[in-house]
């Protein structure tokens, strides 16, 4: 009888949040959600568990795989919170907002012709509170889009976040099918991964972060 790999469980982000200002205009970026989805449906064709917590998108929700819909960062960091206790992996693929409006406005704000300035507040750091409360077996994986300085900025997340692995691109990634991907595990060389479909990639990721994971138990 062939012996199957035992399955872990996935806690996948997704998505660009948004950050609303008014009832109707808010804050977000082009993220597409599709490496976070090729990730979920890597992950459950693997035979693993998956939750995925997705911004909005136009994606349709890989089979087998649970879902939890958020908009906000500070929805999406409630999600984390209340799953991350019990997955064995958490991948952050969403792309958060840094920032959002220190003040929502209840009513439409209406167009006037004086400048209106908007004043903005970070927002928590999903990744960090993670790496804070990381318990022992579980693997944290972060991603960074960085315009220079891709490994060295990646490589600083890595150690600062306390991450188990790090996933860098560049912005030409962002709303794209393929992507060109560096991954470096926690004390090890940086690997790289050709422009590809998102598909393949993924299914690289999940492949890697098993070996880890299933290597230590």
């Amino acid at each position: 009888m062939k012996k199957t790999a035992p399955s872990l469980r996935f806690l996948i982000t997704a998505g660009g949040t948004r950050e609303y200002i008014d009832p109707v205009r808010f804050i977000s970026n082009a993220s597409s959600g599709r490496m976070g989805y090729a990730l979920a449906r890597a992950a459950v064709r693997a035979g693993h568990a998956v939750t995925l917590i997705t911004a909005p998108t136009a994606l349709a929700v890989p089979k087998g795989v649970r879902v939890r819909r958020v908009v906000s960062s500070d929805e999406m960091l409630a999600a984390v919170q209340a799953e991350f206790a019990a997955c064995d992996c958490l991948i952050m693929a969403a792309a958060v907002s840094d920032y959002k409006p220190a003040r929502f406005s209840r009513t439409k704000i209406k167009k006037e012709q004086a400048v209106l300035s908007l004043k903005l507040k970070p927002t928590v750091d999903i990744l960090r509170w993670a790496g804070r409360n990381k318990q022992s077996g579980q693997f944290l994986v972060g991603f960074a889009l960085e315009d220079r300085k891709l490994r060295q900025n990646a490589e600083k997340k890595l150690r600062s976040k306390n991450l188990d692995m790090i996933v860098a691109n560049t912005p030409s990634a962002i709303g794209a099918d393929t992507s060109a991907l560096c991954i470096k595990l926690g004390g090890g060389d940086w690997q790289v991964l050709p422009a590809g479909p998102k598909a393949s990639s993924a299914r690289r990721i999940i492949g890697l972060i098993c070996r880890a994971l299933l290597g230590k138990k």
